[in-house]
C-alpha cells in the first residue's frame, strides 16, 4: 500500500529538509502521531526514532531509521514494528516560488496483517490527505529551524 502526495511550499528547500529531516516535528504536521523521539543520532543517516501514532483507535509504535539524507533533496526514513514497514520518502525540488515537497510512504504489512490490509485503504487515504494538509499548514506558515 503507498501514500504518496506532492505540495509546493514557500520555503526553500534547505528549510524543509531541515524541518523534515528532524522527524520529531510529525508531532506538528502528521495528525496520528501522539508523540515521536529521537533514540540516537543527530538527524543523519542512523538515527533512530521512536514514532508512537494512533490508527484507526489504536495506538501503535514503529522504530524508524534515517536510511538517506542527501540535503536539500532527499530524505528517506524506514520504520518498523512486528505487524508492518513504512519506506517514508521525501524530495524537495526548488521552484520559483519556495519548493516542490514529494512524500511518499510505502507499507508493507507482515502476518495476518497482510491479509486485512486491503481493507485499510481507504484510512490510509484519509490519513495521507489529513498529513499532507497538515504539511502544508506547518511549512505553509514558517519553518522553527
Amino acid at each position: 500500500m503507498e501514500i504518496s502526495r506532492t505540495l509546493q511550499v514557500p520555503r526553500p528547500p534547505e528549510d524543509v529538509f531541515a524541518y523534515l529531516q528532524d522527524f520529531t516535528s510529525t508531532e506538528e504536521w502528521d495528525p496520528g502521531t501522539v508523540r515521536t523521539t529521537r533514540l540516537e543520532g543527530d538527524g543523519g543517516v542512523g538515527t533512530r526514532y521512536r514514532n508512537v501514532s494512533r490508527f484507526l483507535g489504536r495506538e501503535t509504535e514503529l522504530e524508524y531509521v534515517v536510511e538517506e539524507a542527501d540535503s536539500p533533496s532527499r530524505l528517506r526514513l524506514r520504520g518498523e514494528n512486528k505487524t508492518v514497514v513504512s519506506e517514508d520518502t521525501m524530495t524537495m525540488v526548488p521552484t520559483a516560488t519556495g519548493t516542490e515537497l514529494t512524500y511518499r510512504a510505502e507499507f508493507t504489512f507482515k502476518g495476518f496483517a497482510k491479509l486485512v490490509a486491503p481493507l485499510l485503504a481507504p484510512a490510509f487515504k484519509r490519513l495521507g490527505d489529513e498529513a499532507e494538509k497538515g504539511l502544508h499548514e506547518a511549512l505553509g506558515r514558517g519553518v522553527s529551524n
